[in-house]
């Protein structure tokens, strides 16, 4: 081949191929080539994103729920004390008295004759009395002027005659009281303060003594001391252990009001044996009087307190015989802990041993992570 020979020139009927420039296709391989080299770089960079909580101290417990039934602090069905016929009653139901106030009056005809006697027996001893008494002072003085002039047993008889009338006037006295005190019982009064709840008998009504031996004898009036309740309500077996007096309950009432706060009063400190419950009592004060007797509520008691408690939520923690949670560590890596756990509340585990404060816990679904693995700690709602 001649080196000094022209180059001929290329022919048009021989276009090159249709499509991109080799040079530019080559460009294309080689930008793929690369992305492809930077693809795990870029993966390794997008750390998953998880859910952590942060492990703190709260002061955890145990609610329990129970229904409670409101009743008058203190209620009685007033009787009489002696039998007659009501003559007056000054209360209907809904009244509010005092501890003192009169309720009715009985009318007992016989008893004011049996009073006006004992005042005539007391008045007639008293008489004999101070007569026996001359008497046998008279008889001392002359004894004591004239000695040997009246007869010993004179003197002795006048004496003993002395001491009975006096011992006659005592009793007589007695009985005078006795009647009195009965008297006294026509005027029935309220032993506390409190409501009439409910009025048993009108004027005229024949009122038979409330005696042991007698009763069926109809009362006057229901009186219910309402300006404090008492809240009663049964705690369960299981959580009877756990009552502490002095402890607080939130009462909640299905009206919508706005609950109230209350302390546990007292319990029985026994389990009664049909309903394998012990009764509880909250005292309630009501002024108002807007409570009333009958009213139920709910009660919720906060048991087994455990005070300023390491705390880690519930979803935190997986398995059953060997406890663990995700911590992600300060590498921003997974990291398995096993943990000790006390007290379970709805929300949240009481932490013994595995966890300090401020250690961040995952929250939701492990299968998206490895132990290892770094990620990207987001706080949980």
């Amino acid at each position: 081949m001649n080196p000094l020979a022209p180059i001929p020139p290329r022919s048009p009927a021989t276009p090159p191929a249709p499509g991109r420039h080799p040079l530019v296709r080559a460009t294309v391989t080689i930008g793929v080539l690369v992305a492809l080299a930077l693809a795990p770089g870029r993966a390794r960079a997008e750390a998953p994103a998880v859910a952590v909580a942060v492990v703190n101290r709260e002061d955890l417990f145990r609610e329990l729920n129970v229904q409670a039934e409101f009743r008058p602090y203190q209620e009685v069905d007033l009787h009489a004390k002696v039998s007659g016929y009501l003559k007056q009653i000054g209360v209907d139901i809904g009244d509010v008295v005092k501890a003192g106030d009169l309720i009715g009056v009985l009318e007992v005809p016989e008893l004011d004759d049996d009073l006006a006697r004992a005042t005539a027996a007391v008045q007639r001893a008293e008489a004999e009395q101070k007569e026996a008494h001359l008497t046998h002072a008279r008889l001392i003085n002359v004894n004591q002027n004239q000695p040997n002039l009246i007869a010993q047993q004179e003197l002795d008889t006048a004496e003993a005659k002395d001491s009975a009338t006096a011992a006659a006037v005592t009793e007589a006295k007695a009985d005078l009281e006795k009647y009195r005190t009965l008297a006294g019982y026509t005027r029935i009064t309220a032993p506390f303060g409190g409501v009439i709840t409910k009025r048993y008998a009108d004027p005229g009504a024949l009122i038979q003594a409330g005696t042991t031996s007698n009763t069926q004898a109809e009362p006057l009036i229901r009186l219910s001391e309402n300006d404090r309740l008492r809240l009663d309500f049964p705690v369960t077996e299981s959580f009877a252990g756990s009552v502490v007096a002095g402890d607080q309950v939130e009462i909640r009432f299905d009206s919508g009001a706005p609950p109230l706060k209350g302390i546990i009063t007292r319990f029985t400190r026994r389990i009664t044996m049909e309903t394998r419950s012990m009764e509880t009592e909250v005292e309630v004060p009501n002024p108002d009087l807007k409570l009333i007797p009958g009213m139920y509520a709910t009660v919720t008691l906060k048991l087994d307190r455990r005070p300023h408690a390491l705390a880690v939520p519930v979803e935190a923690v997986a398995g059953t015989t060997r406890r663990t949670v995700y911590v992600v560590n300060r590498d921003q890596k997974i990291e398995e802990r096993e943990v000790k756990l006390g007290l379970e509340t709805p929300e949240k585990f009481e932490v013994l041993s595995g966890l300090e404060e401020g250690d961040r816990v995952m929250v939701g679904n492990r299968a998206q992570v490895q132990i290892g693995e770094q990620v990207a700690a987001r706080p949980a709602d």
